[in-house]
Order: C-alpha cells, then structure tokens, then sequence
C-alpha cells in the first residue's frame, strides 16, 4: 500500500509548531461491527451483549456513526465517511484512526496493529477517497506495518495522544503500544516521545493512551489517577508547560469515555475560526458540574454525541472513531 499521489521524498516539517485541531475527518461507516472476542483480551472497556442480535447491534452503530457524522458536519467540520467492505469480516473498522494517520506536512502514517483480526482495515481505497474529497496531498508515507511480523505494534492516535504545537507525543505503554516504535514515530516526525505507565483501577494496563488524555489548543484533559506514581509527575509537568488549562479526571470519568474526546477546528460566519471539543453522551454525562464548566470555558462549544452501542461493544468511544486529516494551513 503506498500513498496516491505526490513524491517519495521525505519533507522537512521543522520543528516550529503545528495546528492542534484539524478541521476535516475520515470516518468509516461500519458494516459487520460487533463485540471482538480477539481485540477484547487487551481492551477491558469492551462489553459483550447477549440480550441483542448481532443485526440489531450491526444497525444501531451504523446508526450512531451516521448520527456523529452529520452532527459533527452541522458544527462545521469537514467529514469524509466511507462505507466499510463487507468482505472479510472487519468488526473494529469504525475506528479507523488506529490504522492512519495524515499529517499538516503531507506525511501519510500507516500502523502496525495488534489483532489479526483489525488488519484487513487497512484499505487503500479509503486512503484515495480522502485524497480526493479532503484535498490531502500525500507528500510521504511512514509505513510502519512491517513490525507486525516482529510483534511490535503502534495503534495511531489511539497508542499516540499529540500535541502539535509543542511537538510532544504522549504514549501509555501497552500490548498494542510498544516504546520502540514511539520513539521510532518520533524521530521520523520529529517529535519529542513520552512514554508512561497507566492502568485501570483493577492494574490493567490501559490499552490505549487516548482514553486518558484529550489535548486541544487551550486545554487538556488527563486521567491523572490512571497515570502510574513514578511517571505521573513527568506526564503532568510536560502538560503544565504547555500552557495550557489542565482538567483533571478520574478513574469513573475514564470508565465512561471521557478521556476519549477530540477538539477540532471549524469556521463560524460570527466567530469565524474556532474550537469544537467533541465527546460522547456518556463522557459528557460523567463530568462534575465543575468539570465541564473549565472544559466549557477552555473552548468554543462543546458537542456531545450518544453513542452507547459502539461504546459497549467496541470499547472506544468519539476520539476512536475519527481520523483527522490536516491539510496544509
């Protein structure tokens, strides 16, 4: 699989700082979602529902993807979604932000995922839709699938929670999150790699690191009691010294998806461009009065989105299913 268009040659992106919120995304509509027996050994957010049938559960989360999309175009944001194929059978492919990654240079990320099952996500034909209809030029392609055959895996923006501006990746290392291949992404973007522990209040190492931390342009949000002692001083002062408003959640706001918000960019004919921070109903409803008054007031508008049948069953919640697509600024 290699990029569309544009040359092999690797661009120089620098290292002054980049946009924080893209303003388009892919998303992928989901055609054989369901409960994944294989991706639920490491994901503990993962639900099985026995009192449904697979087709009512198929329907609802083609539903609900369709719900976020239209509710994320109507703030604004650019939206590319892609009907996933029916052949093989892809149960995850509505989180299509663990196999790409499109980057404000032109550089085209593909990943190295941890189930057998997930792979086949990885689809050319999605890569060209978005050439197309989100204008992205790919410069460059980073593709990092080969350490799959040596059992290494680095899950996009599910394993990598970036600040663009600071040039900071954040990563809690898990079975589908391995330190050699952060620090591999960060020296080929150019990115400064940190690298943590973080579990669930049962010990379970957190699968993903964007279940616990959001970083938007004025504000980030971090699960700070996941964080493990040793690490969490780390984590928090590299956070403080970017600048930015720092919200703090626990271990019951984590449960419900509120590390798993995005901020994106968007243009309003009054306000002209601005910031929207987007989370699921149930991420939304876990947060103390006080909570959502600081994340209400460290961005632009807030959009909250029910999506409980993808949450249950697929363990991932809004973050997990977008993909953002920077184009050139």
């Amino acid at each position: 699989m290699g990029p569309s268009v544009g040359s092999s040659d690797r661009p120089d992106p620098g290292r002054g700082p980049g946009q924080q919120c893209a303003d388009a995304v892919l998303m992928i509509s989901p055609e054989a979602f369901g409960h994944n027996p294989d991706t639920a050994r490491t994901n503990t957010f993962q639900r099985p529902d026995e009192e449904r049938a697979p087709e009512a559960a198929r329907l609802e989360a083609r539903a609900e993807s369709a719900r976020l999309a239209q509710a994320l175009a109507s703030e604004g944001v650019d939206v590319c979604a892609v009907n996933d194929s029916a052949n093989p059978v892809k149960p995850d492919a509505v989180f299509p932000n663990n196999w790409v990654s499109f980057h404000e240079d032109g550089t085209l990320v593909l990943y190295p995922m941890e189930s057998v099952s997930r792979r086949p996500e990885r689809r050319q034909d999605v890569i060209d839709t978005v050439v197309e209809r989100l204008r992205f030029r790919v410069a460059h392609l980073l593709d990092l699938t080969h350490f799959e055959g040596e059992g290494m895996f680095l899950e996009g923006t599910g394993s990598l929670v970036l600040d663009h501006r600071e040039r900071v990746a954040y990563a809690c290392a898990s079975p589908r999150t391995h330190p050699a291949l952060v620090a591999e992404w960060a020296r080929e973007l150019r990115y400064e790699a940190l690298v943590f522990q973080a579990a669930d209040r049962a010990g379970v190492p957190l699968y993903h690191t964007n279940v616990l931390m959001c970083i938007g342009e004025r504000v980030a949000v971090v699960g700070t009691p996941a964080i493990a002692p040793s690490d969490r001083e780390r984590v928090l002062a590299r956070l403080h010294a970017s600048g930015r408003a720092i919200v703090e959640i626990g271990h019951e706001q984590l449960a419900r998806f509120a590390g798993n918000m995005l901020e994106l960019s968007t243009w309003d004919e009054a306000l002209g461009d601005s910031r929207v921070l987007v989370m699921s109903d149930a991420a939304r409803r876990s947060l103390p009065a006080e909570t959502f008054a600081r994340l209400s007031g460290s961005t632009d508008a807030v959009l909250a989105v029910p999506i409980p049948t993808i949450e249950r069953l697929g363990g991932g919640s809004v973050r997990c299913m977008l993909a953002e697509v920077f184009r050139p600024s």
